[in-house]
């Protein structure tokens, strides 16, 4: 990016893809904080999860209550599950390291572009609690509905969800601690670096949605916008005025 300072962090190493049984299995139902525990248990044995705040918000949201009812079986393996509408709610292994490169701090407010499922904000409102604030921006009515729906029946209510264009930000909630966007950019939006406060940080997957994508942080400072560069990942494609267009 022009005018901004790169450079590279360190990331652990490459999650082996790791399989726990489905939660029916010969007539027994599993359970699944069992196995919500056994996922927290492999990604710090990793090094995806380090923090002790994140590795709480992991171990106490329900991942299952975030996928389609016959995903539910698949909610702790360690890869995307598509949620409808040609969107998916990323790997575990993938929103440790994001959640871990955005550095939330209790009281923050967040913005989350690309509400989803619901589950990356739920996380994002166990970090800052209820003092903080977390909006989460979804283009797709239905899919607002959906993620609305699943932090409402897991008693995230108070997490605001809106429908509209991401990559325009939300100007009634700025200035940002923390924006964290879940689809590839080209770039950082302009009005979402905008609405980051001094200090705060902006984490997004840019690239191009058919090729190669890098975990990029953008740190607003008094000198301008530093970026750190994290991990190769995939993501969809972020869709709007500034973003990719449809």
């Amino acid at each position: 990016m022009e005018g901004c300072e790169e450079r590279v962090s360190p990331r652990p190493n490459p999650l082996p893809f790791f399989h726990f049984p489905p939660p029916f299995l010969g007539g027994i139902f599993l359970d699944f904080e069992k196995e919500r525990e056994r996922m927290v248990e492999e990604l710090i044995r990793w090094g995806y999860l380090r923090t002790p705040s994140i590795i709480k918000a992991f171990r106490k949201v329900p991942r299952e209550e975030f996928v389609p009812p016959s995903f539910r079986k698949y909610a702790y393996e360690d890869h995307p599950l598509s949620i409808g509408y040609g969107q998916t709610i990323s790997a575990p292994s993938m929103i440790a390291l994001m959640l871990e490169s955005l550095k939330v701090e209790r009281g923050q407010r967040v913005l989350e572009v690309g509400t989803g499922s619901g589950y990356n904000a739920a996380l994002l409102a166990e970090l800052v609690g209820r003092e903080g604030k977390v909006v989460s921006i979804e283009r797709i009515p239905a899919l607002a509905s959906f993620g609305r729906e699943n932090l409402r029946k897991t008693g995230y209510d108070w997490v605001e969800v809106v429908v509209g264009d991401g990559t325009c930000g939300y100007p009634p909630g700025a200035p940002w601690d923390r924006i964290l966007i879940t689809a590839c950019s080209p770039g950082f939006p302009p009005p979402l670096l905008e609405q980051l406060k001094v200090g705060g940080r902006m984490g997004a997957p840019v690239g191009h949605f058919y090729a190669s994508q890098v975990w990029k942080v953008a740190e607003k400072t008094e000198r301008g916008i530093e970026v750190e560069n994290y991990s190769p990942c995939s993501f969809v494609p972020l869709l709007g005025k500034y973003g990719w267009k449809e």
